[in-house]
């Protein structure tokens, strides 16, 4: 039986993403896709009218999504530094199983100029501004003030990408581990002592 259609896009999908992760934006070319991917040539425009650009836009947001939706699973935890936990846990796994190959997609297209595609970078920093917005919104229920929730949220996903990239260089999982256990203490220590006045009220919808 014949791969469905719908599966054809998913996996030329998934194997850009994947592709990103290890080459880059520039590198990152529709033989590649098409050899990694084992979809056929015509299946290209058919599923992607708007070519390569569109094949790696498309994978941004499917690589955004998976990691919003670790995030969103993350916050499922009573305590929000065992949520931040959970954020930087994967990676590590990922890294030596890739033998430090594979980093952030989202990081791979940010960093390169595009400048046949510039709403490909305006994609990749919606995308981090999505994951900043889910842990400000986590930190605000457990007692921190907007700013301070903001620029905390900031920290944690710039830590978190700029220690992969580190991670790579170095092919070693001390700059992961160390910014993961920074952050932890630095969150430990925030949240044991914030003023009362900051302590999170209770609502009706808590009840």
């Amino acid at each position: 039986m014949s791969p469905r259609k719908s599966d054809t896009r998913e996996k030329m999908l998934r194997s850009t993403a994947a592709l990103l992760r290890e080459y880059g934006a520039s590198a990152t070319s529709i033989d590649r896709v098409l050899a990694h991917s084992g979809a056929p040539r015509g299946s290209v425009y058919h599923h992607f009218p708007g070519g390569r650009t569109q094949l790696i836009e498309e994978a941004v947001a499917l690589a955004g999504d998976f990691m919003a939706g670790v995030i969103h699973s993350a916050m499922q935890a009573d305590d929000p530094v065992e949520a931040i936990d959970a954020f930087f846990a994967p990676w590590r796994d990922r890294l030596i199983e890739s033998r430090f190959r594979a980093g952030c997609p989202i990081v791979a297209v940010a960093v390169e100029t595009n400048d046949d595609a510039p709403h490909l970078a305006r994609k990749a920093g919606a995308v981090f501004a999505d994951w900043q917005d889910a842990f400000t919104a986590m930190l605000r229920r457990h007692g921190l003030p907007e700013e301070r929730a903001r620029r905390l949220a900031a920290l944690v996903v710039a830590a978190e990408e700029g220690a992969i990239v580190m991670c790579r260089a170095q092919r070693s999982t001390g700059p992961l581990e160390a910014v993961a256990a920074e952050i932890h203490d630095l969150l430990s220590h925030i949240l044991t002592t914030l003023p009362q006045t900051e302590a999170p009220k209770a609502t009706a919808s808590d009840s």
